[in-house]
């Protein structure tokens, strides 16, 4: 019995069931966009470089930051806000006031987005390592209060 085309065939979807996984896993759509280069997969329709200019007022949201050694291993980030809400379950949706999530970037490199005042950081690279923080609306629009972003950094030696 000749074996030859049926193992071609099954190699053929095997294979190409393997590769649609990996393209889509890293953010790659068949009319070959790379979504990862927004920083999250499959995210193209958000607008991730434009700001959300808020009103100055005492209700704005205010945002600090501070990084302490883990007792364990690593670092504690603590991103400390005023007038806002993590909202993870608003997640992509439309703006709404005082709530939405928060962008972590190690050294210019996101780390992911997060959604609570507390984030673990381990496996950091030697040496100075700046770690800045940005508030993001529901719809991933970086917040501002006037034209002042809600950012915050810190460098810390490894």
């Amino acid at each position: 019995m000749n074996t030859g085309l049926p193992l071609l065939a099954i190699g053929l979807i095997f294979g190409g069931g393997i590769g649609f996984t990996i393209a889509a896993a890293n953010g790659i759509t068949l009319d070959g966009h790379d979504h990862s280069a927004h920083g999250i997969a499959g995210h193209g329709d958000a607008d991730h470089g434009a700001l959300l200019s808020l009103e100055p007022s005492a209700t704005a949201p205010t945002l600090a930051i501070t990084v302490g050694t883990d007792p364990l291993t690593g670092y504690n980030l603590h991103i400390l806000t005023e007038n806002f809400t993590f909202s993870p379950q608003n997640a992509s949706l439309a703006h709404a006031e005082g709530e939405g999530h928060a962008h972590v970037y190690i050294n210019g490199v996101k780390l992911g987005r997060f959604y609570g005042p507390w984030v673990h950081l381990d496996g950091l690279p030697d040496g100075d390592v700046i770690v800045e923080v940005t508030l993001n609306a529901n719809d991933h629009r970086e917040l501002a209060v006037g034209d002042v972003p809600l950012r915050a950094s810190v460098t810390i030696q490894n």
